[in-house]
């Protein structure tokens, strides 16, 4: 069976009151049930998306023929603070 062909559920015993209300506030805020809010946070735990440095790497890293250079820096003398 494919992952994506299981369905499931489970059943989260003894939150505390707090836990259910920013729950409860948290589903409203973006528009769905409570529910719909818990699947989405476990999804961002289960699969966090990724991070846009992975992206850039993935695109334009060196195994893509791909290599940048930082700019080059002039350097200064320290600020001198005893004046």
């Amino acid at each position: 069976m494919a992952p994506e062909d299981f369905v499931g559920s489970i059943s989260v015993r003894r939150l505390d009151d707090a836990i259910l209300e920013g729950l409860r506030l948290r589903a409203e805020r973006h528009g769905v049930s409570m529910e719909e809010e818990v699947r989405r946070i476990l999804q961002d735990v289960v699969n966090p998306p990724e991070r846009i440095s992975e992206i850039a790497r993935r695109y334009f890293g060196p195994e893509h023929g791909i290599r940048l250079e930082p700019p080059e820096r002039e350097t200064h003398d320290p600020i001198d603070f005893s004046k």
